[in-house]
């Protein structure tokens, strides 16, 4: 029993060596050419392949009289990373991309510290990228590579990063961990990774991860070929079409978990109440301990009680008109709506600002200052864009706006640094995030988030100068260094936060107010808590 054992441990050991080889040899290997390789016996390489061949683990090519690795081996590939269902949930949106670009569309996976293809489709150019399936690349010079490790908890990515080595495949390569570290800090936040002639010089290359309903990096997509056709301007066009494909392939994998989508996600949960239609406007209140915050579409001013083990969430007031912002002013609320403006106590009693302008409010926000000045930005129809000024609320001149800046971009949202020392304002439609400092006519751009990361909307700055951003369309909240750069992205389970505030009995609780109505409703059975008010610490 021993020696037979011994003889058919021995007979595998050599049908492993002769797919080795084969699999080795792009151009196949004839049968003289494995015996003479392997130091085997012509008659024992031929019993090995015939059973290989019958087995589909090898092919003849009869017109080349070689043997290549059949496919078999492909479908045992898959299987063995158990990723049937990535493979042909990537199918659809593989052609999708090759059709709209006219370039090569691949599917990988991680191996280690490489990444390993899985699927190619190939592109309309006679002059194009063609990766082999089965290739293997390493994890920080490519688009997928790099893609995946963005969407890694820290952990896991710090520990795979630590054991690179970073050699130089092109003089574009990036060779250094803290480069490569905030390259994937940006791939984060915008959403898809580039490949800038890193690899192959001529080639340049857009992916995003997929990321399972686990929150599991199951693999990559990427866009492939000449530098020439795929300009940087080009790659930033396409970086929001191949991370949509990306999500949309994820979404395929598996219900969306909100508690384990993101590595922030154990803290992060719902605060109670309904969901509203498109919650808005969060502002904390450090005397009650309580947020209020707004459906803006279906008007009504609600409150969170935060008090322990009495966490409650209530509607205050309805409002006659879709809800434009709230300011805080001692014990009551400004709220500007579409007709004007109304004051609103804590009781819920609401009286309206008579012959106020009715002005087309974009944000509000008070400043630190003794007298808690209002600041409004309003869209300005004559100029086009915005004016941002102040707002009087007391005496003869209550509701008169006074402006002093105009800028060409309509605003999504405005908050003042606690220090007082600048208004900081964001744009969607152009991903600006802007510095207004008092005494200055001149505005400086702090931040442009990519198109691919969602539409900063709400935003709140914390004491250290940190802005806290809520990505419409982006599944994340964003947090800018005060030198604009990216310091911090939370994933969330709803696509589309509106708003956020700062506050909890440390003010390191994170509220965050989401918007249901514009959720197509095929993503809302994977965003369930769209619309509703979440909370996380920071």
């Amino acid at each position: 029993m021993a020696s037979n054992s011994g003889e058919g441990t021995g007979s595998l050991e050599k049908a492993l060596d002769v797919l080795d080889a084969v699999g080795a040899a792009p151009a196949g290997l004839s049968q003289l050419e494995l015996a003479e390789g392997l130091n085997l016996p012509r008659t024992t390489v031929y019993r090995l392949l015939a059973t290989l061949v019958a087995r589909g683990l090898l092919r003849r090519d009869p017109l080349r009289r070689v043997y290549c690795l059949g496919f078999r081996c492909f479908e045992m590939a898959r299987q063995a990373w158990a990723m049937p269902d990535l493979v042909a949930a990537a199918s659809v949106e593989l052609r999708s991309l090759r059709d709209l670009t006219g370039e090569t569309a691949y599917l990988a996976t991680l191996d280690g510290l490489e990444v390993v293809s899985l699927e190619r489709v190939d592109g309309a150019h006679s002059q194009r990228s063609s990766a082999a399936l089965g290739q293997r690349k390493p994890l920080y010079c490519t688009s997928q590579g790099k893609a995946m490790l963005s969407a890694m908890p820290p952990v896991q990515r710090d520990e795979l990063i630590k054991d690179l080595t970073l050699k130089p495949l092109t003089p574009l390569t990036i060779t250094d961990r803290r480069r490569l570290l905030i390259e994937l800090r940006i791939t984060a936040s915008r959403g898809y990774a580039l490949d800038d002639e890193e690899i192959v010089l001529g080639v340049r290359c857009v992916g995003a991860p997929v990321v399972d309903g686990k929150g599991q990096v199951r693999g990559a997509i990427s866009v492939a070929g000449p530098a020439w056709r795929m300009t940087r301007q080009r790659l930033d066009l396409l970086g929001p079409e191949v991370a949509e494909a990306a999500r949309r392939i994820g979404a395929q994998l598996g219900v969306r978990s909100p508690v384990d989508a993101t590595p922030d996600a154990e803290l992060l949960q719902p605060a109670g109440g309904a969901w509203a239609f498109h919650g808005a406007c969060p502002v904390w209140c450090a005397q009650t301990g309580q947020l209020y915050w707004a459906d803006a579409l279906a008007p009504a001013v609600r409150v969170w009680s935060g008090m322990p083990q009495a966490a409650q969430d209530r509607q205050l007031a309805v409002i006659d008109s879709p809800v434009k912002g709230l300011a805080l002013l001692s014990d009551r609320l400004l709220v500007a709506h579409a007709q004007g403006w109304s004051w609103l106590d804590r009781a819920g009693l609401l009286t309206e600002c008579q012959d106020w302008p009715a002005l087309p409010v974009c944000a509000l926000t008070v400043a630190p200052d003794v007298q808690r000045t209002v600041w409004v930005a309003v869209a300005d129809g004559d100029r086009g864009g915005s004016a941002i000024g102040v707002l009087s609320v007391e005496g003869r001149t209550a509701g008169r706006f006074d402006a002093r800046w105009h800028i060409p971009e309509v605003l999504s949202g405005l908050c003042w640094q606690p220090d007082g020392q600048a208004l900081i304002a964001t744009a969607a439609q152009t991903g600006a995030v802007l510095r207004f400092q008092p005494g200055q006519a001149s505005v400086r751009r702090l931040a442009s988030v990519p198109r691919g990361s969602g539409q900063p909307s709400g935003l709140v700055v914390d004491a250290q100068g940190g802005v806290w951003l809520a990505l419409t369309e982006g599944w994340s909240v964003m947090r800018l260094a005060p030198d604009g750069s990216v310091d911090r992205v939370i994933g969330l389970p709803v696509p589309n936060p509106a708003g956020v505030a700062l506050g909890g009995p440390d003010g390191h609780t994170l509220f965050i107010t989401t918007d249901r109505q514009a959720v197509a409703m095929d993503t809302l059975a994977s965003a369930p808590l769209s619309g509703r008010l979440l909370q996380t610490r920071i």
